[in-house]
């Protein structure tokens, strides 16, 4: 398999995860994932991942409902946990080696994240996990994406979604939205997209990090994008 990137970051959203049930952790979903990025991996692609933890506990909403958000930020980094021990399970379940780094200190459910660490287990041939966000409230997942795809100095960020790419306005509630298959990182501010939040977004752009968004869910697209289908959209 020849691919055009060959470090990679892949984000993931906690929704997700949840298939057609509305909450959780589907396996089913959960293994197809693990089976596209094992297959990356066999290919000596060296896969970073976060993924969110919507699927659990969101700390925005919770924030919303009464609780406080520096507490509720926190019940979400621990859902991302979650979600990366369920994922790793899986890719050990597919026989790719794994590993889960947490942001905050989390003995023995993962090791400390730190660059250095993540590095020697992509170079050794481990898809590495990282959870916990940043391990800061007040930042999402997509932000905490961003930054470990710069600190890690990888080629791209993966963002898988439940969508095909980025399109003028949200085609799941306007059917004359158009998609974009290339999108500078200024359009998105100039048109108030939310592909991801604005935080995340600026780090990227500062740092030259390209963004793919994809739709994870349609099988194989994961490695059909790393293999260089134009597929989704690019944001650069």
């Amino acid at each position: 398999m020849e691919t055009k990137y060959s470090k990679i970051l892949l984000k993931l959203s906690g929704e997700s995860l949840m298939g057609a049930q509305g909450y959780g952790i589907d396996t089913e979903r959960l293994d197809m994932y693990a089976s596209q990025i094992a297959k990356l991996a066999a290919a000596g692609v060296k896969v970073a991942i976060v993924i969110g933890g919507g699927n659990i506990f969101r700390g925005l909403s919770g924030a919303a409902k009464g609780f406080d958000r520096v507490k509720g930020d926190q019940m979400g980094m621990l859902a991302t946990v979650i979600n990366s021990l369920a994922l790793s399970s899986a890719l050990e379940n597919a026989g790719q080696r794994a590993a889960v780094l947490t942001s905050i200190g989390m003995f023995p459910v993962g090791e400390q994240y730190s660059t250095d660490r993540a590095n020697a287990l992509l170079n050794a041939g481990s898809v590495v996990i990282i959870a916990g966000g940043t391990g800061n409230p007040f930042f999402t997942t997509d932000t905490a994406s961003a930054l470990r795809a710069v600190e890690l100095r990888t080629e791209v960020m993966l963002k898988g979604t439940r969508v095909d790419g980025i399109y003028t306005a949200d085609p799941e509630k306007d059917p004359t939205a158009t998609k974009f298959d290339k999108i500078t990182y200024d359009e998105i501010y100039n048109r108030g997209l939310r592909i991801m939040d604005l935080t995340a977004t600026t780090l990227c752009k500062e740092n030259g990090m390209k963004i793919v968004v994809f739709d994870m869910d349609t099988p194989d697209n994961l490695l059909k994008v790393v293999s260089g289908d134009e597929i989704g959209t690019l944001v650069y």
